[in-house]
């Protein structure tokens, strides 16, 4: 624990929390011990309200709506799989045997959970300024992008708005093909506009699919 505390920069008082915090559902259920379930509660909560405090003071000119989507960009679960690999969190979660044969390590989800988890361990143990100073401290480079406006791209809502105010018809995506194994899926999406395909996106989720798709889309409609 010594090194993964020297890797994340904090050192915790009861080092307890932080071996609940990187354990993993399916470790936890082989060795019938607490999983980091709950902490991943309470960090979802602890980062929203973090982020949610930040953009606030430094987006004075930023309406709800925009501060909404700006705040989901930063705390979804692409980003914080970002944030916790650069710490290395993979490297130290305690996986099920099942979990760990299928790429658990590295999968997205898992990160970003841990990451939340993580996140809560260190407000338990240090309090919510101590939070708030490692939370910011880690996301420095996102925040910055997010307050000159390049890190919200959120291109299905765009091209949702184009077609609403051009009336040109309804948009659809579906899913044309998807290869590989489970813990390393990849997929295409084809998105049409009033029954006519107009561009295929592709990624490694289909959220991530859709919304290239829809930023491919973009640049074939009229404005």
């Amino acid at each position: 624990m010594k090194n993964f505390e020297e890797k994340i920069g904090y050192r915790f008082h009861n080092r307890a929390i932080l071996e609940t915090a990187i354990t993993h559902s399916s470790y936890a259920n082989e060795k019938k011990k607490e999983s980091n379930e709950r902490l991943e509660f309470l960090g979802d909560s602890v980062l929203s309200l973090i982020v949610s405090n930040y953009l606030y003071k430094n987006l004075s000119d930023t309406n709800e709506g925009d501060l909404t989507k700006i705040r989901a960009s930063l705390v979804c679960e692409q980003s914080l799989a970002e944030l916790a690999k650069g710490i290395g969190v993979g490297e130290y979660i305690k996986l099920g045997k099942g979990e760990e044969q299928t790429g658990g390590r590295g999968r997205p989800s898992v990160l970003s959970d841990a990451f939340e988890a993580i996140l809560a361990a260190i407000y338990l143990d240090g309090g919510i300024n101590i939070a708030e100073k490692w939370l910011i401290g880690l996301m420095d480079e996102k925040l910055k992008q997010a307050l000159s406006g390049e890190i919200y791209h959120d291109y299905k809502s765009m091209l949702q708005e184009a077609v609403q105010r051009g009336n040109i018809g309804k948009v659809t995506y579906t899913t044309i093909k998807e290869t590989g194994p489970d813990h390393n899926k990849y997929f295409e999406v084809e998105v049409c506009i009033d029954g006519e395909a107009v561009s295929i996106g592709t990624g490694q989720s289909k959220k991530e699919a859709e919304q290239n798709a829809a930023k491919n889309a973009l640049g074939r409609i009229k404005p």
